[in-house]
Formats: C-alpha cells, sequence, structure tokens
C-alpha cells in the first residue's frame, strides 16, 4: 500500500505542477509540431513516467531496442497491465501516440498530456469510433509520428496463462496504408506490479523485447493480411521464451 500511496501522490503532484510545462507544450506545438511533441514526450517520460517507474520499484530488462527504425513504426504490443504503457512508452524513438480506451479522457490534465502527445481514444462501444482511430493515426504516422496500440483490445485478466489474447487485426491497418514498418513489443509482467494484487503495488522486474520490424511494404498481399496472426505469433513465442529464460530475473522480487 506503502508504493501505492506514494506513486497516487507524485501523480497528484506532477500534474498540477506541470501545468506550465503543458501551457509550453502547447503553444510551442502552434508553431512548431514536432518541438511541441518532444517538449511533452521529456515532461512525461522522462519526468513523470520514469519517476512512477522508481516509486513504484519496477526495474526492466530491455532486449533489441536497436532493432527500432529511425522512421515512424506501428508499435504492436502484448498487454497485461497499467506498466506496459508506463516503461514502454520511455523507450520509444520520437514522438509516439498510443491508443488508449476513452475514459481516460475524463481524466483531468492526465487528458490534456496524452492529447499533446499524439494518444488517440477508442471507444469500444462504437465501430465508428475504431475507424476514426485509424483514420486519424494513419494521418499521423504519414506526418512523422509513430502509434502504439495493443491489439488484444483489452489487458490479458490471466495471471496465470501465457496464452495471448486474440489481435483485431483492423489494428494493423495503420502500417499496411502507410507502409510504415511494425515493430513487435513483448512485455512480461506488468500485471504483476498492480493488477494482479489490486489494490497493493509491489516492486517487480518486467522485461521488454523489440523484435525485428516487419516491413511491410515488401510483404506480398498474402503476408499483408496474415500480418496480424504473423506479428501475435512473434510475440507469443518471445513471451514463452522470455518468461523461460529470464525466468530468475522475472522472479527475483
Amino acid at each position: 500500500m506503502f508504493r501505492l500511496i506514494l506513486v497516487s501522490i507524485f501523480l497528484i503532484l506532477f500534474l498540477v505542477l506541470t501545468t506550465p510545462a503543458m501551457l509550453v507544450s502547447f503553444i510551442v506545438g502552434k508553431f512548431n509540431k514536432n518541438a511541441g511533441d518532444r517538449i511533452a514526450m521529456f515532461v512525461v517520460n522522462k519526468i513523470g513516467f520514469r519517476s512512477v517507474q522508481f516509486l513504484a520499484g519496477v526495474k526492466v530488462k530491455v532486449i533489441g531496442h536497436d532493432k527500432i527504425p529511425d522512421e515512424p513504426v506501428l508499435y504492436i504490443c502484448n498487454h497485461r497491465g497499467f506498466f506496459d504503457t508506463i516503461t514502454s512508452y520511455q523507450l520509444v524513438k520520437g514522438p509516439t501516440g498510443y491508443v488508449a480506451k476513452k475514459e481516460i479522457l475524463y481524466a483531468p490534465l492526465l487528458n490534456v498530456w496524452m492529447i499533446l502527445m499524439n494518444c488517440q481514444f477508442l471507444d469500444r462501444k462504437k465501430p465508428r469510433s475504431g475507424m476514426d482511430m485509424l483514420l486519424k493515426s494513419i494521418e499521423l504516422v504519414k506526418k512523422g509520428v509513430s502509434i502504439c496500440i495493443f491489439p488484444e483490445g483489452t489487458r490479458n485478466r490471466d495471471a496465470e496463462s501465457d496464452e495471448l489474447l486474440p489481435f483485431h487485426a483492423g489494428s494493423f491497418k495503420i502500417a499496411t496504408k502507410t507502409g510504415c514498418p511494425i515493430v513487435p513489443v513483448t512485455l512480461i509482467n506488468a500485471g504483476k506490479v498492480w493488477e494482479d494484487h489490486f489494490p497493493w503495488m509491489h516492486g517487480k522486474n518486467m522485461v521488454i523485447e523489440y523484435g525485428e520490424p516487419i516491413m511491410t511494404r515488401d510483404l506480398s498481399k498474402e503476408e499483408l493480411k496474415n500480418v496480424s496472426e504473423m506479428t501475435r505469433d512473434i510475440i507469443q513465442k518471445t513471451y514463452i521464451k522470455n518468461k523461460a529464460e529470464y525466468a530468475d530475473f522475472l522472479n527475483a522480487r
């Protein structure tokens, strides 16, 4: 409970005290979108998320980060908990918008930071919302902004299962319509930090691996049609491999 209290107090102070920086990011972004994006990313990632990770006692082993291309990409991640976003957002290259559920729009101040960081919001009850999200994400990629999405659609709540939920194939249109690379991202242990024993927050170790980018512009029509299953298979195999290979690190705390 002590960790949860620390994180909660920090988040409240962070959101209130960084309001001036929020305004600076907004104003700068009106004249130079890329500069505004980078200000927002610096404040949220380097100050906000890094501090939350430290206060929660989370240590992360990162594998394959150098494989991320120096161009806009579609990050495809499995999803177990809140710390999937906290940890992976700090590792993105360049401006990146995450796709989040619509409910986060009701979080005061946090919603403004997320909008400034190109995040897209999805109402899972409205099919039209999904189409709007895809179209906006495609436009962002064309403008040089990467997108990160959790194609399982919701976090996997089965703490004992190593099986990924089915992927929503529509998510991959962001890559197939723009030709941007797909970067498979495999995250392990995020749920064990908080969600698996809510409301308690435990210091845990996580492993993040970035797979070889899938260059969609080089794929055949048949391969593009099956790219969601191809990506899911990569993440699934990596999840099982790393859970065994780094078992001592993951279970050290």
